[in-house]
């Protein structure tokens, strides 16, 4: 039986370019039989496998649209100082993520989904991956995307959770061990940009994240069996190096505006040269 993944990465605010290439592929009659999401692409994934249609999509990138507004991402500098000096980890809580979700996402458990979905974080206690695949859908959302430093840890049980990009950025073998012989990778473009030697502070921690998240996807590729076809979407950004600084900057809403249209648009194009 033909078994159908949406594979969706971490990336931040590039994360609209998920949705626009979600939209390509369900209003060209691809739907999905498993979805799994890392960090960003747990929000749109969650957002895919609660309504796997064109309206779903276009939905979700209205979603974009709010988190454009900077509500969620917003507040003054000494509002972000008070919030580290309160928490002593983060820049942010995640009280307007949380009201968020639970506004835009139409369900409010894993059983509600119409589509199976998975989603991974980084478990602080047991330094490993976990997938979370039942319970509340917000919560374990809400820990795939908890951005060391933007946000604080997530509580669920008895075990604090961080980022899934930490640990698996494009969870591919995931959908290839449940199954999927087509899989889909709906991804931010960071795998597309081309690496430079750091020549700065900065860049040495930034080179090196992008080694390791990258190197996992990569090896994962490799060892994809005959018999499963992947295909890896493209956004539509011209071939160029990696721009180090700039995806520093988690609150540049600014960049949410043209990539979901222009990934849809380059979506569109792969699809019809697969004839």
């Amino acid at each position: 039986m033909v078994c159908t993944a949406f594979v969706l990465g971490g990336g931040g605010v590039l994360g609209a370019a998920e949705a626009g290439m979600a939209r390509a592929l369900l209003e060209a009659g691809i739907v999905p039989d498993l979805v799994h999401g890392t960090s960003i692409g747990a929000i749109n994934g969650a957002a895919i496998a609660a309504d796997p249609t064109p309206r779903g999509a276009r939905n979700l990138i209205r979603t974009w649209d709010v988190l454009a507004s900077g509500g969620v991402l917003g507040g003054s500098l000494l509002g972000r100082v008070g919030q580290v000096v309160r928490s002593g980890t983060s820049l942010h809580d995640t009280e307007d993520l949380r009201r968020l979700l639970r506004e835009h996402l139409p369900v409010a458990t894993f059983d509600d989904l119409v589509v199976p979905f998975e989603c991974v974080a980084a478990s602080i206690e047991r330094a490993r991956e976990h997938w979370f695949s039942g319970g509340d859908l917000v919560e374990a959302v809400l820990a795939s995307c908890a951005l060391p430093g933007v946000f604080p840890p997530v509580r669920i049980g008895d075990e604090h959770f961080i980022d899934g990009g930490l640990v698996n950025s494009i969870p591919l073998a995931r959908a290839v061990g449940e199954g999927a012989d087509t899989v889909w990778v709906l991804h931010v473009g960071r795998i597309e940009e081309q690496l430079r030697v750091p020549r700065r502070p900065w860049e040495v921690g930034f080179v090196s994240f992008e080694i390791a998240r990258r190197h996992r996807f990569h090896a994962d590729l490799a060892l994809v069996p005959d018999g499963v076809t992947v295909h890896v979407l493209p956004t539509g950004l011209p071939a160029r190096p990696a721009a180090t600084w700039s995806n520093l900057r988690y609150r540049d809403t600014g960049r949410i505006t043209s990539s979901a249209g222009r990934a849809y648009d380059a979506t569109r194009a792969y699809l019809a040269g697969l004839g």
